[in-house]
């Protein structure tokens, strides 16, 4: 996937959105999928910790904004976009549940990585691990850099619901990884 990074604006954002989008504008969603489509696939493969999986539910995503262009209300595009991109990931993880593949049991071979990457396997894992409502949190705070208004507001939950699942999510995660942090001071 190529994505062009652009800064936009807020207000010009919210014009592009509101204005444009709804009326069907290419230019416009072209745009806006230019400027979040690399953070929104980033999010999609974090959650759901799969390839393909990631690559499907971003394209649902982007088709799901496009059709519903007319339901956006607010002046939170980023909001209601990642809203959408949640609700897509957690539909997808409720399939993933439902479906196991032999080929992910039997043949399994995690040998072709490297030392280079055994810290990022280890996080990756211990993420993984998190309950969905503290993993998607902790995702959007450290992956994303959304603030924890923009967190309550994609989770439809209180701004201090936000902070407490972030902080429950880190707590876990510096339990989940405290062998990691032996092994590194002993070397």
């Amino acid at each position: 996937m190529w994505f062009k990074k652009q800064k936009i604006s807020t207000e010009e954002e919210v014009l592009l959105a509101s204005q444009n989008l709804k009326n069907g504008s290419a230019e416009a969603f072209k745009i806006l999928y230019n400027a979040y489509g690399q953070k929104v696939y980033r999010f999609c493969l974090r959650l759901l910790g799969d390839v393909e999986l990631a690559n499907d539910a971003f394209q649902e995503i982007f088709i799901k904004v496009y059709e519903k262009r007319n339901t956006f209300q607010s002046d939170n595009f980023v909001g209601w976009l990642f809203k959408i991109a949640r609700n897509t990931c957690i539909n997808y993880l409720r399939n993933k549940k439902d479906t196991l593949e032999i080929e992910d049991v039997y043949f399994y071979n995690d040998s072709y990585e490297t030392e280079d990457y055994g810290l990022k396997r280890e996080i990756k894992k211990a993420i993984s691990q998190l309950p969905d409502s503290l993993r998607e949190a902790l995702i959007l705070r450290e992956y994303q850099d959304c603030t924890y208004q923009e967190i309550a507001n994609i989770l439809e939950i209180d701004v201090s619901l936000a902070k407490v699942r972030v902080y429950r999510a880190r707590i876990i995660l510096k339990k989940l990884l405290q062998h990691l942090r032996k092994e590194i001071n002993e070397s």
